[in-house]
């Protein structure tokens, strides 16, 4: 069997809270640091030409879990391998094997135009020019910024700049792209044309890409595998069908309601209450016809009475119910059904929860 593109084996990561300051300060002195673990002792394999998702809301570890395996960080104790290099020993090596795109979008100079941004980064990986150029051209127009490879980036939208951070990520054409959160804070059409350009550009060119997000659509809709972490763990690991028909076991119900009369909060809070409701989740609204709606998961695995009992919440909440479907279960279903927590997805707020199911 091949050698996996990614091994890790009892990983962790912690981090010396800040110390406080003024007053606060003195009535530490003297006290033990206190340590805050940020990757817990993960274990994983990324096989090659696989899109491996890291799925867990903010906070979960899966920014530090890159930067480790981007030699951005250095481990507290246990070993990472990329390509068959270890991150901590042979720093300079991995560099040459990873591209990185980390969410945000100050990693590019935006008074230089497009091209000029993957020059200058194509020279810091001492490309020579008479490569560089045609692979500069060719990745501008991969990422659909060819025709105006000329403008400066400051002009450009948030999604023209997270596509031209895929360009920059590809430059030194690695074995392996590591993405962190790279559709955060993008609008729904640029959301989806990133998502397609991992999708059709990154990974049927054969490149191993490790993705971490929470939004529980991108995890389902592009990955292969995926890790679900929490609290700086790996709670599960597999496909998304399998985990899907593995924990999310129990019906869902999608619900969409014109409130007249009730705020969202207000309606949240009677359908998290009805009984037989395990937790909902609010997802997004259709501004211009008024509809909200809300995605329902029950608390039983045979739910018959649910749906009458959801019609008539929204009803005493003095909304109009629009529609009320059964769905199939979600990579968030999954989530909530491991941690009693919930995602929070595009356009969703955080999970209404009665209770925590397992830790």
């Amino acid at each position: 069997m091949a050698e996996p593109a990614i091994e890790v084996r009892d990983l962790t990561k912690q981090f010396e809270r800040r110390p406080e300051r003024g007053m606060k300060a003195l009535l530490h002195w003297g006290k033990p640091k206190e340590l805050l673990t940020a990757v817990d002792h993960i274990s994983l394999d990324v096989q090659r030409g696989e899109l491996f998702g890291l799925l867990g809301p903010n906070a979960a570890g899966k920014t530090t879990l890159v930067k480790l395996l981007a030699t951005l960080l250095l481990p507290t104790s246990g070993t990472a391998r990329v390509g068959g290099l270890d991150v901590a020993t042979q720093a300079d090596a991995v560099r040459r094997k990873v591209g990185v795109v980390l969410g945000g979008e100050r990693a590019l100079y935006w008074r230089l135009t497009a091209r000029e941004n993957l020059w200058y980064f194509s020279q810091l990986y001492n490309m020579p020019g008479e490569h560089a150029k045609p692979r500069i051209q060719e990745l501008l127009d991969m990422v659909g910024l060819g025709d105006r490879a000329d403008e400066r980036v400051e002009a450009y939208s948030k999604g023209m700049k997270q596509r031209l951070h895929i360009a920059r990520g590809l430059l030194n054409e690695p074995e392996v792209l590591l993405l962190d959160e790279p559709t955060i804070g993008l609008d729904p059409h640029a959301a989806r044309t990133l998502r397609a350009l991992v999708r059709e550009v990154v990974k049927d060119r054969g490149h191993t890409v490790v993705l971490t997000t929470h939004y529980m659509y991108e995890a389902d809709a592009l990955s292969d595998r995926v890790a679900v972490m929490h609290h700086g763990k790996i709670v599960v690991c597999d496909t998304p069908a399998a985990l899907k028909a593995r924990f999310a076991v129990n019906p869902a119900f999608r619900v969409e309601v014109r409130a007249d009369g009730a705020g969202p909060g207000d309606l949240r809070a009677a359908l998290a209450a009805t009984p037989g409701v395990a937790h909902v989740v609010e997802g997004p609204a259709d501004l211009a016809r008024g509809i909200a709606s809300y995605r329902v998961l029950a608390e039983a695995k045979e739910s018959p009475d649910l749906p009458g009992a959801l019609a008539q919440a929204v009803a005493n909440s003095k909304a109009r119910l629009v529609a009320l479907a059964r769905e199939e279960p979600t990579l968030e279903d999954v989530f909530v059904d491991l941690t009693g927590e919930g995602l929070t997805d595009e356009g969703a707020s955080p999970v209404d929860s009665k209770r925590r199911r397992r830790a």
